[in-house]
């Protein structure tokens, strides 16, 4: 991937640029990607290279296949060890979760985290690269969370025991709003056997990273268990093994992210927040194990940093710029030491080091992730779990960006059928990203919930615009949304879809608007306030309501610090309402779909009862409104993943169609699996 951004001076001199590569494959038997492809699709992730730099380990995610009669529920995690010669093998597969990979120092056993056999809770386990059976080295009394193994001591973060008596099955099982306090505590134990000791228990513990002495550790730590605390207000403790006191306190200016010890027990690389109305944590940081003293190294760079490590006295640094990545070695003044070359349609997401060993985590517009080598500077893919992918004619993905009304530019990602676009455009699904501190790469942009691969061999366009708000563009950008909700970041939406007319590719009179959490409230916003500009609009776990977000999220002080700027209270309901598609509900001529997890903690499911039964009441509009049990802020379940993306897509097919219109009937409500599954057929 290139270094720099797009020169915008250049590429906007027309109202819209298509740039990129294209992905289309030639098969004579011209195979298209489908829904029921979903499950078929495997990620690798979780990659760790050992010391030795000989071997690495990895995890694969593995969907449950409901079409091939497989049991709902969540997709299995698969260990891989991948040897020096690319050659890799499968050494826990089945019905497994598996995380936190790390090697021994001797570069010979594979620890990792998992739930097994007859376990109560998450315990820690072990495997020889030699083979053999897995087993368990330590479980606790409560689950394990982040750990690290230094010598013969393992360090852990878990809760207490509760020691109060249950009677839930009595029907005592009442719950009390955010007053378990219990926190995490930072624990040790000898790998060979004994109790485990409690050596820090003066704040809630996330993250962990240990002295290769062993004498001291970096935590992560947050004053209480609540979420709105492990955003906004974790800072670096370094605390001594022996006492347990905090020796040093490093004050992140905002949110929190990856911290890494180098080897020599003095140097940290941190990524986090420029500051606490920074939304997201991208920005490469230094400081030192015993100072207080924080240097922000990429303050200003337009960019975004997702992963960090060491690689002898310097740091490597995935940047992801634009929608494309750069592998970036920075010293630690922060000056930019060299770049590792990448294939140019792939884009990193996580790096790992051994010895000499440099690895990735990549993803490409054809294929998931995978693992990457990377040797005489450049990165090559060295695993193959989805070559199944090759036998079918994915649909083109391209960069399209566009200058805002504002002249702000923008860009995303679109993805379109093979060939030219018929003369009024094709109809266009806009796929708006969450967050909204978040961005798409080019990469892989096709799940149970983006539509991609599968909408596009229907004949749709597919456009993911990362509007204001968005990372991956520097601090400033990510802030532009800021004290606005629903303002410029909404409008990119609907100029976007305008340059896509005006570039002859999108039918105006046919375009739908989806997406989930923030995207699900442009999707709620687009199908009231924005309704003339959509004809279909399906929203997941969406805001329909700001006044009342604010007392249902978990996350009230995030709203407040890195989104509205404002308490409601400060002069601003009025603002709030105003900004909530429930206000403008009655102009709704937009067919609008609304799903919901019933569990979800971040979105309250009240959010998309507001919206429905406010455009029920007030409109003759179709709308549906589907819960999904057991299911939170997003999808988990095979079923449920399964259910939501034929919904979609039955959606948009209905009112997206030449001949349909707001009073076209609404698709039954029955999916008819019967004739889906093969364990019904």
């Amino acid at each position: 991937m290139p270094l720099t951004l797009p020169k915008f001076g250049a590429l906007f001199a027309a109202t819209a640029v298509l740039s990129g590569p294209t992905i289309a494959h030639e098969h004579s038997d011209n195979k298209h990607f489908t829904i029921e492809h979903l499950p078929k699709v495997q990620h690798a992730g979780n990659l760790t290279v050992a010391p030795n730099g000989k071997l690495s380990a990895y995890t694969l995610s593995v969907p449950r296949n409901m079409v091939a009669g497989d049991e709902d529920g969540r997709a299995d995690t698969h260990l891989y060890i991948l040897d020096e010669k690319g050659n890799n093998r499968l050494f826990i597969g089945g019905e497994s979760s598996i995380s936190s990979l790390s090697f021994n120092r001797a570069s010979d056993t594979v620890y990792f985290r998992s739930k097994r056999d007859d376990d109560t809770h998450t315990s820690l386990y072990a495997i020889s690269v030699n083979g053999g059976e897995a087993y368990k080295v330590f479980g606790f009394e409560t689950a394990i969370g982040d750990y690290e193994i230094v010598d013969d001591t393992l360090f852990f973060v878990a809760k207490a025991k509760d020691d109060t008596e249950d009677f839930k099955d009595k029907g005592f099982n009442a719950k009390v709003y955010e007053e378990d306090t219990r926190l995490n505590q930072l624990w040790s134990v000898s790998i060979q056997g004994g109790e485990a000791t409690s050596i820090y228990s003066g704040g809630h513990v996330s993250d962990i990273d240990v002295s290769s002495n062993g004498e001291f550790v970096l935590a992560a730590v947050a004053p209480t268990n609540l979420v709105d605390d492990s955003l906004m207000s974790r800072d670096i403790y370094t605390i001594s093994v022996t006492s347990g006191e905090v020796t040093n306190t490093i004050d992140m200016p905002g949110k929190l992210g990856e911290f890494v010890l180098h080897n020599n027990d003095k140097d940290i690389a941190i990524i986090g927040g420029a500051d606490i109305s920074d939304s997201s944590d991208g920005v490469l940081m230094v400081a030192q194990a015993d100072s207080p003293k924080l240097t922000q190294l990429t303050t200003d760079a337009l960019q975004h940093i997702v992963d960090i490590t060491w690689k002898g006295r310097n740091i490597l640094a995935v940047a992801h710029r634009g929608v494309e990545s750069s592998v970036v070695e920075y010293d630690k003044k922060g000056k930019q030491k060299r770049t590792i070359t990448t294939a140019q349609d792939i884009v990193a997401r996580s790096i790992a080091v051994g010895d000499d060993t440099i690895q990735l985590i990549a993803d490409s517009p054809s294929h998931p992730r995978a693992v990457f080598d990377v040797k005489r500077n450049k990165a090559s893919k060295v695993t193959e779990h989805n070559a199944w992918l090759n036998e079918l004619a994915l649909a083109p993905q391209s960069t399209f960006m566009y200058e805002a009304r504002d002249g702000e530019k923008v860009e995303g990602l679109l993805i379109t059928p093979k060939g030219q676009a018929p003369e009024k455009g094709w109809p266009l699904i806009l796929m708006v990203h969450g967050g909204p501190e978040a961005h798409y790469s080019d990469g892989w942009l096709t799940a149970y919930s983006m539509p991609g691969q599968y909408a596009a061999a229907k004949g749709y366009a597919v456009y993911y615009p990362n509007y204001r708000g968005s990372t991956g563009r520097g601090v400033a950008y990510a802030k532009q949304h800021q004290n606005d909700y629903a303002g410029k970041e909404f409008n990119d939406l609907v100029d976007g879809v305008d340059a896509l007319v005006k570039a002859g590719l999108v039918d105006r009179a046919r375009v739908g608007i989806t997406g989930g959490s923030y995207g699900g409230y442009a999707s709620m916003w687009g199908a009231t306030a924005l309704t003339e500009h959509f004809a279909a609009a399906v929203a997941f776990v969406g805001i329909s309501n700001q006044v009342s977000k604010f007392g249902t999220s978990d996350i009230p002080n995030e709203m407040h610090l890195v989104h509205s700027l404002k308490w409601p209270w400060e002069d601003n309901w009025m603002n709030l309402l105003e900004r909530s598609p429930i206000f403008h509900a009655g102009k709704a001529n937009t067919p609008i779909l609304i799903l919901h997890g019933e569990k979800d903690t971040r979105v309250h499911p009240s959010q998309s009862m507001e919206l429905y039964r406010s455009i029920k009441v007030r409109t003759n509009t179709p709308a549906r409104l589907v819960f999904y049990p057991n299911e939170g802020h997003g999808n988990r379940r095979a079923a449920a993943q399964y259910d939501y993306a034929l919904r979609l897509m039955r959606w948009m097919d209905t009112y997206l169609a030449e001949d349909a219109s707001r009073d076209t009937e609404k698709p039954p409500f029955d999916l008819g699996l019967a004739d889906k599954l093969n364990n019904e057929n």
